[in-house]
């Protein structure tokens, strides 16, 4: 505890890093006072139907990406998950579409262009999200909630554009939110936002859990003592799941310049379980929300309906299956076993027993394969238990936290920004924040 209250002074003691964190937690508390101002025009207090709907299913789940902002009809409703599912129609191009697949070999040139046109992707989709949106707000509260309609006098045309630019703005805002505090703060700014937005739904979650428990009169309380521990040991299994790695020997050739002799040690390629960290679940979410979008967020009705069945087995056996087929595919386009071994040949190494070149390419490649199959059905299950805990009869809103996006990205952002601050203490000569001084972290989302 002591070296812990040590480290904690440590922080504070680096100017640099205790400036990015000040501003990173200035940025954040902006989107969270941005999530409760509502929508110019709707009063806010006839909005309980709304929040109802917002609170199960496909939808609540969309409420808990944008911190509630989707149940308060916010100015943020939308979230960032158009820009997530415009990041995803990006990142397919550049594997099918050759003009995309040369802005990826173009370095950081290439990335901003790609930046670029994920910022136009996203203000289309918002262009059919912002209209779905807002029909959606007219078929779940009251006509008389609408004042700039009832009492300005406006078209319904009228007050729903001026609300569809309003909630595209505030979707660019959040975006830019984000851009800045990955630049300037600490940590990746998209994922932070989510994960705040995951964690402000916390309380009430855990609050309507227990004053479930304590209601029941069959043994509620213990049952909630279970249940905690159950969350535990998931929430470790997760952390081991993006920790996860398998060492590949790599032999280093002797080389001798002058009088000094070089290499010959034996050092190791750490290839993850799960490269692809929680991007595939995220992908399978997204992709999950498309039928939700084009019913107008109206989830009792066709398609719309199986697909936000939480607990239904085609909704979990679709979800399972596209989870396990993007985590081959982001890892594909993540990790290049050519590149590994091109890299590997220029600095004399070698994997004992493989030929360099092709051969060590080929092999780099079958071990992969070998790793990320296990991974990806470590991470389908996970995508999947939340069904199994609301079956055995965890709150819906809680439920969610036993597995699925929302654990995975708690548990990812936070290691990927403890080994930002990590590395900024080690640059300066300070102790970190593991006794080890290395903390495993993933890389951003």
């Amino acid at each position: 505890m002591k070296k812990f209250i040590q480290t904690i002074k440590n922080i504070f003691k680096i100017e640099e890093l205790r400036k990015r964190i000040g501003y990173t937690l200035l940025l954040l508390m902006v989107y969270r006072l941005g999530s409760f101002i509502v929508l110019p025009g709707i009063d806010s207090t006839m909005l309980a139907n709304l929040q109802d709907n917002a609170s199960t299913g496909l939808v609540g789940l969309l409420n808990m990406f944008s911190g509630g902002a989707f149940g308060n009809a916010s100015i943020f409703a939308l979230g960032v998950m158009p820009y997530i599912s415009a990041s995803i129609v990006i990142q397919l191009l550049g594997v099918f579409v050759p003009y995309f697949k040369k802005l990826q070999m173009e370095g950081e040139s290439g990335r901003r262009k790609m930046n670029q046109l994920t910022r136009y992707l996203t203000i289309a989709i918002l262009c059919i999200q912002g209209p779905a949106y807002m029909a959606s707000l007219h078929s779940q509260i009251p006509e008389e909630a609408f004042l700039a309609i009832n009492r300005l006098g406006w078209s319904n045309f009228m007050f729903n554009l001026v609300s569809t630019v309003i909630l595209i703005g505030g979707t660019m805002f959040v975006m830019w939110l984000g851009e800045r505090i990955t630049d300037r703060g600490i940590g990746n700014g998209i994922s932070l936002i989510i994960m705040v937005g995951i964690i402000a739904r916390l309380p009430y979650a855990l609050t309507a859990e227990i004053g479930e428990k304590v209601n029941s009169t069959a043994g509620g309380l213990l049952l909630l003592v279970v249940e905690l521990i159950i969350l535990f040991f998931v929430f470790v299994a997760a952390i081991a799941l993006v920790q996860a790695t398998r060492r590949v020997p790599v032999q280093y050739a002797k080389r001798v310049v002058g009088n000094k002799q070089y290499g010959g040690a034996r050092q190791y390629i750490p290839i993850k379980i799960n490269a692809a960290g929680v991007m595939p679940i995220i992908f399978a979410q997204a992709l999950m929300l498309f039928p939700l979008i084009f019913s107008k967020f109206d989830a009792t009705r066709g398609f719309a309906a199986v697909m936000s069945n939480y607990t239904g087995f085609w909704y979990n056996f679709v979800f399972f299956f596209l989870v396990v087929v993007f985590t081959y595919f982001y890892t594909a386009v993540t990790v290049n076993p050519t590149m590994m071994s091109e890299d590997m040949k220029k600095n004399g190494g070698f994997i004992p027993g493989v030929k360099p070149g092709k051969k060590t390419a080929e092999y780099l490649d079958t071990i992969m394969s070998r790793v990320t199959f296990p991974g990806s059905v470590f991470l389908g299950l996970i995508a999947i238990l939340p069904a199994f805990a609301m079956l055995c009869g965890v709150n819906n809103q809680f439920a969610s936290f036993y597995g699925g996006t929302s654990l995975l990205i708690l548990v990812g952002v936070v290691l990927d920004t403890l080994q930002q601050i990590e590395s900024h203490l080690l640059m300066r000569h300070y102790d970190g924040l593991m006794k080890t001084g290395r903390l495993k972290g993933r890389s951003g989302m």
